[in-house]
């Protein structure tokens, strides 16, 4: 899993109040030390997390709800290395114009970095970041800028990984899948990475169905999908359809369900994001549609030790705020962001933290095997031999998946550990390319 990248060109840098934050032990973890430094005897570093909130398609108020309670753990147990850390947020609206006015008000405001956030408008916000050098730390990874942009860090290998693992997932499975995702740009490269992941177990590519992403019905494209998945002798024996449309995935399957009833059974599938823990819990848990649907995650299950730090920070700092699922896909990469941002300013030891010191760390690597995120991701390093570098995803450093499936109501595990779509992403690459040359 090597690729070359070009060099980090040098942007104007200016000087910072450092961002950051991260796990530090605090008295309320039983075995985890002492703290290592007195918040308030250096500089406070600054940093801004941003999300969608209350619109009519994806919203993320989860993510900035987590980095406000991590802020609230560190700084009342000590800070970063004598660092108080001081979390900005803003929402993003889900719309260009809000996206780039986060971004230029992190400029505004000196942030070093911009930490575990989610927007699908990368050209809006990566071109102000860019011009003052301010790193872009785990993003959810939906936009094609935090898989090329050098100053993007991120910490899970984004839709493209989901839904090729999905594929990987459902070839096992599946006689014959039909995906229903976005119309849109992002959306346009679901076919090819759900076909190369089938195509690992011999399967058929996926057929296609192009849905809007803010509709409340979808009875057209239920239609659709089910009318490609029935053959002439066999009805649906051997089908499963996938949706990955966000908030309006649910949407779908109720449009979907409704239209058959009365049929033979029909294998449902998605990735975690658009089907989570509470999805399942709102529609019934173990009497839920949902159950025994088959779920790619980029994480381990909500129920994996691995997520007990979280937990209890979300119950000491954010219990009575019902934004912070500790099951949600985008509280998990916010945690995880601010986790690596942790570990870099620790790092740093006395240095300034500052966006040039960060992207330093970042790019030198910390340690010699990278950054330990407690078992929620391999370890993770953004040097130019430890990313993907290959076709449209040269940041990817972490081509990880688990597989899921919904179970008695709950979300676990179908198979134990990590499952590395390294070899999947590259042979959509090299499809994508003879498909285009064949056109």
């Amino acid at each position: 899993m090597t690729g070359r990248l070009r060099p980090t060109p040098p942007f104007p840098r200016r000087a910072v109040t450092v961002a950051a934050a991260t796990a530090v032990c605090a008295s309320l973890l039983a075995g985890c030390g002492s703290l290592t430094g007195t918040s308030g005897t250096k500089d406070p570093v600054t940093v801004m997390t941003w999300a969608p909130e209350g619109t009519s398609a994806t919203n993320m108020p989860g993510m900035p709800a987590m980095a406000r309670a991590y802020a609230r753990w560190v700084n009342e147990n000590g800070g970063i290395n004598g660092h108080e850390l001081k979390v900005i947020t803003c929402n993003e609206h889900n719309d260009t114009v809000s996206a780039g006015r986060c971004a230029r008000r992190a400029v505004a405001e000196e942030v070093a970095a911009v930490v575990g956030s989610y927007s699908q408008h990368g050209r809006a916000f990566m071109s102000p970041l860019e011009s003052e050098g301010i790193p872009y730390i785990g993003g959810y990874g939906v936009t094609d800028e935090e898989f090329t942009s050098p100053l993007s860090y991120p910490v899970n290998g984004g839709h493209a990984t989901l839904i090729a693992g999905s594929g990987r997932q459902l070839a096992a499975q599946c006689e014959r899948v039909t995906l229903v995702r976005p119309d849109t740009i992002n959306g346009d490269q679901m076919p090819s990475l759900i076909s190369a992941g089938l195509a690992e177990g011999d399967r058929q590519e996926a057929s296609d169905v192009r849905a809007p992403e803010d509709a409340s019905e979808y009875k057209r494209q239920s239609e659709l999908a089910l009318e490609l998945l029935e053959v002439e002798d066999r009805g649906t024996e051997g089908a499963c359809v996938t949706a990955a449309l966000g908030d309006r995935t649910d949407a779908f399957f109720d449009s979907f369900r409704r239209l058959r009833k009365n049929s033979d059974p029909i294998r449902l599938a998605s990735v975690l994001g658009s089907v989570q823990q509470s999805l399942v819990d709102r529609t019934g848990g173990s009497g839920s549609p949902f159950e025994g649907a088959s779920i790619t995650s980029w994480y381990p299950a909500a129920d994996d030790p691995a997520w007990d730090t979280m937990r209890a920070v979300v119950r000491e700092h954010a219990f009575s705020d019902n934004r912070v699922d500790v099951s949600d896909p985008g509280v998990q990469t916010t945690w995880i962001a601010y986790t690596v941002l942790h570990r870099l300013i620790e790092s740093i030891h006395d240095g300034p933290v500052t966006g040039r010191s960060l992207r330093q760390a970042l790019d030198s690597g910390v340690g010699a095997d990278g950054i330990d995120t407690g078992g929620l991701t391999p370890e993770l390093s953004w040097n130019y031999q430890d990313v993907l570098g290959a076709g449209d995803y040269p940041r990817i450093a972490n081509t990880m998946v688990s597989f899921q499936e919904v179970r008695n109501g709950r979300l676990v595990a179908s198979r134990d550990g990590f499952v590395n779509v390294a070899k999947t992403l590259e042979r959509r690459y090299t499809y994508a390319q003879s498909r285009a040359a064949e056109e």
